[in-house]
């Protein structure tokens, strides 16, 4: 039979499934095996039992019968909760393509997450039974598998680790406790995100007063240590700066009064010949910031008004910009003279 371009073409032959092993990780939904040409019938014989795939959660499939790596897992577990991606954009593209999976309203949270950053007192992904994914408040998903999903009112901007995106330290410390009912994995969770610099102390608090844990005993007691921790690393910090740019040592840790008077507050560090105070800047925001900040506020001009200048720092500051704030003091060190002189108040140890 003669053709002519009325004539329908015939069905083009389904490509074997072979074709997908040369995918650079073997996971996939059923959009993106459709967009290979896969139909439902075949993911199902693929599937069954002794077949060389497994369906691992809703709608996504391991291309191979074993167990899943730990990076299939948490893309897996993406794939699951993540918004499908516009048509025509890979979801899936092979390792040397430029364009990552882009995970839509979703990201790694709680242990998972940390492990991710790099902390030594998460378990490893492995042995994680269930993996936290962060999505938005109103998305309609369910639980499943070693999906367990975790809702929020707004998404945090998320950070990339090897392709994979996972919440910020706090919003993930928090999902994480939310889950621990052990008050020594808790702390010593609190405290590596201090000790080894991945956030400050406040961001903590905060994260943890957002998700309503701080009326639970054992979170509370481990914020109290990781305070005391976060002050004690931010004193070091002062001690080093004065040192290492070459400041005047000044007093540390004093109660200021005048003579006869009221007690004015504790200071970190003060040089009295200038009248010059440094105050570390380590409130826990609870469930008060604005009434401390407030307390912070009116001290810090009751002393500006006796003459006495006041360098707010926040241990932030210390970690990321130290010689800058050297900077800061020295510049009121250097300003003494040309100010008037200082009332006099009574230093005495704190």
């Amino acid at each position: 039979m003669a053709m002519n371009h009325n004539t329908p073409l015939p069905p083009a032959s389904p490509r074997p499934l072979r074709h997908l092993a040369e995918v650079h990780r073997r996971v996939l939904t059923t959009a993106q095996l459709r967009s290979h040409g896969v139909s439902s019938t075949e993911m199902g014989q693929q599937c069954r039992a002794g077949g060389p795939w497994q369906q691992i959660l809703p709608g996504v499939f391991l291309l191979h019968p074993g167990p899943p790596t730990s990076e299939e897992r948490l893309h897996a577990v993406l794939m699951y909760a993540a918004r499908e991606s516009a048509p025509g954009v890979p979801a899936q593209p092979g390792a040397d393509d430029p364009h990552r999976p882009v995970y839509e309203e979703a990201m790694i949270t709680g242990l998972a997450a940390l492990t991710l950053h790099g902390f030594t007192s998460a378990p490893p992904l492995l042995s994680l039974e269930k993996i936290d994914v962060l999505v938005p408040r109103l998305r309609r998903l369910r639980s499943a598998g070693c999906a367990r999903i975790v809702r929020t009112h707004a998404l945090p901007t998320p950070q990339q680790v090897t392709g994979v995106p996972i919440a910020p330290v706090p919003r993930a410390l928090a999902d994480a406790v939310s889950e621990l009912a052990d008050a020594g994995a808790v702390r010593r969770l609190l405290t590596e995100a201090v000790r080894a610099g991945h956030c400050e102390p406040a961001s903590v608090v905060r994260a943890l007063s957002q998700a309503k844990l701080l009326s639970r005993p054992h979170v509370v007691d481990a914020v109290d240590s990781l305070l005391a921790e976060g002050r004690a690393i931010a004193e070091d910090r002062l001690y080093r700066m004065v040192h290492e740019y070459g400041l005047p040592d000044p007093v540390w840790n004093v109660d200021l009064r005048l003579p006869g008077g009221p007690h004015l507050g504790g200071l970190d560090a003060y040089w009295p010949e200038q009248a010059v105070a440094v105050e570390l800047d380590t409130r826990a925001p609870r469930q008060d910031e604005d009434a401390l900040w407030s307390e912070y506020a009116r001290k810090r001009e009751h002393l500006e008004r006796l003459g006495i200048t006041v360098v707010h720092i926040t241990p932030k500051k210390l970690r990321d910009s130290m010689e800058q704030q050297a900077a800061v003091v020295r510049t009121a060190l250097m300003a003494s003279g040309d100010r008037e002189p200082a009332a006099y108040v009574v230093v005495l140890p704190r």
